[in-house]
């Protein structure tokens, strides 16, 4: 039998998670005009300011959410995350109400899983609007 003895980290928090998008203007129009987000970072970098590093989030988040262009070869979409709220009945009237947004599932919950329904944005990222 093998044990396994985890190593330490200096690691504390998971902080960007990154999305791969067509369009960055695009992709920020839908996060900060139909999801409510907001901008944390809208900065031009690399030799010539030739590439982009665009972030938001919720109002109130620690973490943030960085919209990438394709890099390698890679193609848009495809990412997933799951975001909390308190109230995901509210959220996904809100949504509903609103319009232009790809609604994947209605709320729903299983045994051992937390009330949640499924979005995704013009890109095919897949949002989890969970409830804490």
């Amino acid at each position: 039998m093998t044990t396994h003895t985890p190593a330490s980290t200096t690691v504390t928090n998971i902080g960007v998670t990154m999305f791969t998008v067509a369009d960055q203007d695009a992709a920020l129009e839908f996060y900060t005009g139909k999801l409510g987000w907001e901008v944390r970072g809208d900065t031009r970098f690399g030799p010539d300011g030739q590439y982009r590093w665009l972030e938001v989030a919720p109002p109130g988040s620690t973490s943030r959410l960085a919209l990438n262009p394709p890099m390698g070869g890679g193609q848009p979409g495809g990412c997933g995350i799951g975001v909390e709220t308190a109230d995901v009945h509210g959220e996904y009237a809100r949504l509903r109400a609103l319009g232009g947004v790809q609604i994947d599932s209605e709320p729903e919950s299983s045994p051992g899983a937390p009330l949640l329904f499924m979005i995704s944005d013009p890109d095919g990222n897949h949002i989890a609007v969970v409830e804490v």
